[in-house]
């Protein structure tokens, strides 16, 4: 078992209809050419004779109780023997007679083989064989999002064929257990820099009859958009939160310089809508930080040298000296308004010009605020960083 070169794990719930073929055309596959492996055949709780078939043409039966796509694959993949491992449905869509594709890439030291079944990337797919949403809308976005957010070269980001070295998997340490399993690889991989391939493939109809296929458009779709940002602090904190510190800063300049366009005048209540601004821009830009650090720590993310430098630089004392400093700024201000209000006799104020002074105290205090308790939470994180 330990000369295997390859392990073929096919993730099995209720299947009868199509695994015998699936496991015949894998065997025919490895025998044709001259590949040392075998069949595991992860069940993730059949009721049919998908069982009975796998026993049958020899295939290795692992039992998974624990329910999902992911669960069942990394069942499967934690107890395969080979060297490489190639996973794929067993539904008769993907043609296993294509083993050899990824073997060879396999073979010439990449890490991840990704199947493409979109004529993007060179695959084909047949008539009837992939709903025409998830065709022409579905995967090619979620596809060029996976290229754009996390510079994966691949252009069918969902293919369920695939072959990664068993070193690879033992390294990305995968968590998901649901559909967002396969996603996680290819994001994992992008963001741990591992050499990674693409060959084409045939998507052919679904041969199930006994029962319609597993996954869900809208619900899946979902679970793979949250997935993507739940997986990239840039785009879900970083990025919105700097446009919305500089749409403050704009509203800011607008509003203190009194600027007026067309009859329109920045005054007051446009410095509030920047107070607004800023502070939730801040927020989200901390969140990214914090949401990265943890990451990193938790090892879902490799290192970032350009935050272990800005940590190390940016100390906790130093952070804090800061934050001290503008918390006193804004409280000068307040001050300072507080005396408008006294020199009134504590009546009546012109709040055009009072919220000059408490617009941008209030938000020099909330952003020193945050900026302690920030520092706080960051000193926490890096003590298990490092």
């Amino acid at each position: 078992m330990e000369d295997l070169e390859l392990s073929v794990v096919m993730p099995c719930l209720n299947e009868a209809d199509t695994l015998k073929v699936c496991i015949e055309k894998a065997q025919q596959a490895m025998l044709d050419h001259d590949i040392k492996g075998e069949i595991i055949v992860a069940d993730n709780g059949s009721t049919d004779a998908s069982l009975a078939i796998a026993n049958q043409l020899g295939a290795r039966v692992v039992l998974v109780t624990e329910k999902g796509y992911g669960a069942a694959l990394q069942g499967g993949i934690n107890a395969a023997n080979g060297k490489f491992v190639i996973m794929g449905d067993a539904d008769d869509s993907y043609d296993f007679l294509e083993i050899p594709k990824f073997v060879d890439e396999l073979r010439k030291g990449y890490d991840l083989v990704m199947g493409c079944r979109l004529p993007g990337g060179g695959g084909t797919v047949k008539d009837g064989a992939m709903p025409r949403l998830h065709r022409w809308w579905g995967n090619p976005m979620f596809s060029a999002m996976v290229r754009r957010m996390f510079n994966a070269p691949i252009h069918d980001v969902y293919c369920g064929l695939r072959g990664f070295t068993n070193k690879l998997y033992q390294r990305l340490d995968l968590r998901c257990t649901g559909m967002e399993f396969a996603t996680e690889m290819v994001i994992k991989s992008s963001l741990f820099e591992v050499n990674i391939s693409e060959v084409s493939i045939t998507l052919h109809p679904d041969g199930r009859k006994s029962h319609t296929p597993h996954l869900r458009t809208f619900a899946d779709g979902w679970r793979t958009l949250r997935f993507f940002m739940l997986y990239s602090p840039k785009w879900l904190f970083f990025i919105p939160g700097v446009c919305m510190a500089l749409l403050g800063i704009v509203s800011w300049v607008l509003a203190l310089g009194r600027i007026t366009f067309s009859n329109v005048i920045f005054d007051a209540h446009t410095l509030l809508f920047g107070c607004l601004f800023i502070i939730v821009g801040y927020q989200s830009i901390l969140f990214g930080f914090l949401t990265k650090l943890f990451a990193i720590g938790e090892h879902l993310q490799p290192e970032d040298l350009r935050l272990t430098k800005m940590i190390k630089f940016i100390t906790l004392e130093r952070a804090l000296l800061i934050s001290t400093v503008v918390m006193i700024v804004g409280a000068i201000m307040l001050v300072a308004a507080i005396n408008q209000w006294r020199v009134t006799g504590f009546g009546s104020l012109d709040y055009s010009e009072t919220m000059r002074l408490v617009v941008p105290g209030v938000t020099l205090a909330a952003l020193g605020f945050q900026t302690v308790l920030s520092s706080l939470f960051i000193s926490i994180l890096g003590m298990k960083h490092r």
